[in-house]
């Protein structure tokens, strides 16, 4: 499997060959294109509890598997403009936040984590994605995708609206930015404070932050004048 990613880190495609007999499975809805020689299967991957868990995670219920019955090319992007990044795993687990698995190997196993309060009150949710095995998974985001290596002895603190994915071995709290006074007033909010070895993924956007500037701007509905 080969793969290139055009146009980035506004309007990210994906693009990957396939030899016969090799398959990628990916979120519904974000098939661009596909050549003939590539059949298209949709399934909820798992099993119904494992998509129902998914669901929760953010993802499609259904999944689609692209086979090519000889070499051809599938194409994928993401539902906010923005970036596409690869990621290879070996025997690995990578934590994913809620909208941001693309698609990706279909030895991967990709399920769901339980995230207890403090995702919760981090804004992502009281699930996250998790993706683990061998294979290579394709990870979206909103804005182009900034990779960081965090060390042990150098915590590193993300936004919350800004995180892509993160290794399982790095682990996180959620705190305040600062006093009560910087949490209400610096617009900034709740934070995430990553320790560990390991790789962290974040987004240049915020589509929480997107939304709080175009809520106010859209125009307000008119009163129903009634029957």
């Amino acid at each position: 499997m080969e793969y290139d990613i055009t146009h980035r880190p506004s309007d990210s495609l994906l693009t990957v060959s396939l030899d016969a007999g090799e398959e990628i499975r990916a979120e519904g809805g974000a098939m661009v294109s596909h050549d003939a020689s590539v059949e298209m299967e949709t399934n909820a991957t798992g099993g119904f509890l494992k998509s129902i868990r998914r669901s929760f995670g953010g993802e499609s219920f259904y999944q689609n598997t692209f086979r090519a019955t000889e070499a051809g090319g599938v194409s994928f992007a993401p539902p906010l403009p923005g970036d596409v990044t690869h990621v290879e795993l070996t025997d690995e687990t990578v934590y994913v936040q809620s909208g941001s698995y693309l698609a990706g190997d279909t030895a991967l196993d990709v399920d769901t984590k339980f995230g207890g309060s403090r995702s919760f009150f981090g804004g992502e949710g009281l699930f996250l994605l998790k993706i683990a095995g061998t294979g290579p998974t394709f990870l979206s985001s909103y804005g182009a995708i900034e990779e960081v290596d965090v060390g042990a002895a150098d915590p590193f603190v993300v936004d919350t609206g800004h995180i892509v994915a993160f290794e399982e071995s790095v682990d996180f709290t959620v705190r305040r930015v600062g006093g009560l006074k910087s949490t209400v007033l610096s617009g900034e909010g709740l934070v995430c404070e990553f320790r560990g070895d390991g790789k962290v993924w974040l987004q240049t956007r915020s589509a929480d932050a997107f939304l709080s500037w175009l809520i106010p701007k859209l125009p307000a509905r008119p009163p129903s004048s009634g029957p």
